[in-house]
């Protein structure tokens, strides 16, 4: 099974920067990332990171948000830069377990930004 325990999420105006962070427990994970849901709309791939160090990123965030993963803490970051209204969302963490690709999501933790 695996734990994740998910930090980060606040309000913040327009233009300013924030940090999320996902900590996994409990098994060897192929890949980590962020999706986010806004109210009315489907879920959507933020960013993604894998073990051997490749990155997706969503095509919104691309050139601001930047994802890392820190491997002796089995966590992983969401740097968010220049942040606007639209980004307003619940984000959620999910990873992927090396053996069987299943995944596994965090219990989301909210990011809103004011204009």
């Amino acid at each position: 099974q695996v734990k994740l325990v998910e930090s980060g999420g606040d309000l913040v105006q327009a233009g300013g920067s924030l940090q999320l962070s996902c900590a996994a427990s409990g098994s060897i994970l192929s890949s980590m990332g962020w999706y986010r849901q806004a109210p009315g709309k489907v879920r959507e791939l933020v960013a993604v990171v894998t073990s051997d160090g490749r990155t997706e990123y969503g095509d919104s965030v691309k050139g601001r948000f930047t994802i890392s993963w820190d491997n002796a803490k089995n966590t992983v970051h969401l740097q968010m830069n220049t942040l606007k209204p639209e980004d307003t969302a619940v984000y959620y963490c999910q990873v992927r377990r090396a053996l069987g690709n299943n995944a596994y999501w965090g219990q989301g933790t909210p990011v809103t930004v004011s204009s």
